[in-house]
């Protein structure tokens, strides 16, 4: 037999394959490329407490500087005790505020409020995304007092973090107001952070700057949930059958119905934060030592419509402000997730 006609032996065949292993080595797998700096921003604004802190700090500054002047007022007429006569009518207190300081007048205190209700809007929306998840319980549905609940816990969150800036606010409000007891400033009125400053050398130090927060922790903790809880509620109601989401016009009205309930509920709470935020400026006449001498004093003085003064204006402004807030918030997150997607 000829050696073409043999057949082939298991060794052969064996070292053929090793030769055929050590010819082709099988490369390692390549690692994946790092993320692109575009790509680390999209995945920072994917997160939901990040989106919604900022489109919440958005929100604050759109709603607040809409309804600037009718803000002010409401402060004055807070702050304004009985026999005082200053300003009286929502018209004629807006005309007179013109007449004396001009477009200044309407938007006085506005610059530091939006320094304020920046972060105030950021951190409260924001917060109430992260206390509403800890709240949802494992069925998915949330009920409305779990909706209050963190909404309290948001108002609370942000109240605290910001307060400072509130309480400087209102005095920068009140300063250049012509309160007969005061008399019509003539200096040069002092900015936000020379308020600060003095408050804190003058008034005992950091206790000075956190002045009526216990009164405005009792407001903004069940406003902020009525608020939010009412939202959500109105938003469904208004969210045309088959839709995810209502129009722009039904967001503005589920947030202008939200925001007037809330308000005109705790409203006597806000009178008294107002209240003793300038519970120590000179001529105003306020002495109050707790939150119920406060009430009593206000109650026998100017009746109980004392404890709701400013309220029209506080609730012509509510409507476009609380409604605007929402708004630019829902527009703003869809921005963002828009801008993502397109990463």
């Amino acid at each position: 037999m000829s050696l073409a006609g043999k057949a082939p032996t298991p060794g052969g065949d064996v070292t053929a394959s090793k030769s055929a292993s050590n010819a082709a080595p099988t490369s390692p797998s390549t690692p994946p490329p790092p993320p692109t700096v575009s790509q680390y921003i999209g995945n920072y604004l994917k997160q939901p407490v990040t989106s919604s802190f900022i489109a919440g700090g958005v929100a604050g500054a759109v709603s607040r500087t809409v309804v600037s002047p009718l803000e002010r007022l409401k402060i004055l007429f807070q702050v304004q005790g009985p026999g005082n006569v200053s300003y009286q009518g929502v018209g004629p207190a807006l005309a007179k505020m013109w007449k004396e300081e001009g477009w200044r007048g309407f938007m006085r205190g506005n610059g530091t409020n939006c320094v304020r209700i920046v972060p105030y809007s950021a951190v409260q929306f924001s917060s109430y995304t992260i206390y509403k998840k800890a709240l949802t319980p494992e069925s998915g549905e949330m009920d409305t007092l779990r909706r209050l609940l963190a909404g309290a816990l948001a108002g609370v969150t942000s109240v605290i973090a910001t307060y400072p800036l509130d309480i400087v606010r209102t005095r920068l409000s009140v300063q250049s107001a012509s309160f007969e007891v005061l008399g019509k400033p003539t200096d040069k009125l002092p900015g936000m952070w020379k308020s600060m400053m003095d408050m804190y050398r003058t008034e005992g130090g950091i206790v000075a700057w956190y002045r009526g927060l216990i009164p405005t922790l009792a407001g903004v903790a069940p406003y902020v949930g009525i608020n939010f809880a009412t939202y959500e509620a109105m938003r469904k109601f208004v969210t045309p059958e088959g839709e995810e989401n209502p129009s722009a016009i039904g967001k503005l009205l589920a947030g202008g119905m939200s925001g007037a309930v809330a308000q005109t509920v705790t409203y006597p709470m806000d009178v008294l934060r107002r209240r003793f935020q300038v519970n120590t400026m000179s001529g105003l006449g306020y002495q109050y030592k707790s939150i119920w001498d406060a009430v009593r004093i206000i109650t026998k003085a100017e009746g109980i419509r004392g404890m709701y003064k400013g309220l029209i204006p506080n609730l012509l402004k509510v409507a476009p402000s609380i409604g605007t807030s929402f708004l630019s918030y829902e527009i703003t997150r869809d921005m963002l997730s828009g801008f993502v997607s397109g990463i």
